[in-house]
């Protein structure tokens, strides 16, 4: 029986199982390929663990009440502005037809007010804008809540050693308004922390180092 040219590489291969030089046989379902010319395979990334391509880093807790916090005192932080610049011009516009000098006086402290407003609105933008980028944002983002809780937490420390040490020289009859103050500087300083640890632990280092796409 023939087995066809010998010199012809796309012959049949002969009995016997001997392999023939044509192209390789495609192996079968389940076996690995031999021969070490396999391609290798793609690894694959696992959930939940950053640097493998295609694998979406959750926001940790922390991360997400820093950034819920921090729009909620930008927010309230604007609203103050705009009331400062609102009082201030009604504040002017109700002297304006007072006499010459209580209307000048009345006029310069309104610009006063509606200065302040303003730029304590510039400022808000600050916490808003930083919590709209930590979602998608770099060490840099993170830097920068970590900043602004410093400060907060600073001042409102500050301003809470100052309500215990006036409270604690007052009589009882004007303490109230001391204690209301003590507590909405207390809140202050806890939104502050809270901004301060929850950026700077190390799940919101692993989450800024994450990769993205």
């Amino acid at each position: 029986m023939s087995f066809g040219d010998p010199n012809n590489p796309y012959g049949q291969q002969p009995q016997g199982g001997q392999p023939g030089y044509g192209y390789p046989q495609q192996a079968p379902q389940g076996i690995p390929p031999q021969g070490g010319y396999a391609y290798p395979q793609q690894a694959q990334g696992y959930p939940g663990v950053a640097g493998y391509p295609g694998v979406s880093v959750p926001m940790p807790g922390g991360v997400s009440g820093a950034r819920v916090i921090l729009f909620i005192l930008g927010g309230l932080q604007a609203l103050f502005g705009v009331l400062l610049g609102v009082g201030g011009a009604v504040f002017a516009a109700a002297l304006s037809g007072s006499s010459s000098s209580a209307s000048g006086a009345g006029t310069a402290a309104g610009g006063v007010f509606i200065i302040f407003g303003i730029l304590v609105v510039g400022l808000a933008l600050w916490p808003i804008l930083t919590a709209a980028k930590l979602s998608k944002g770099r060490g840099g983002v993170r830097v920068s809540g970590i900043i602004f809780g410093s400060l907060q937490s600073l001042f409102a420390g500050l301003s809470l050693i100052f309500n215990i040490a006036t409270l604690s020289s007052m009589h009882s009859s004007g303490a109230g308004v001391f204690m209301i103050s003590l507590i909405f500087t207390g809140i202050q300083l806890g939104l502050g922390l809270w901004i301060l640890i929850g950026l700077a632990n190390s799940a919101a280092s692993v989450y800024f180092k994450r990769p993205l796409y």
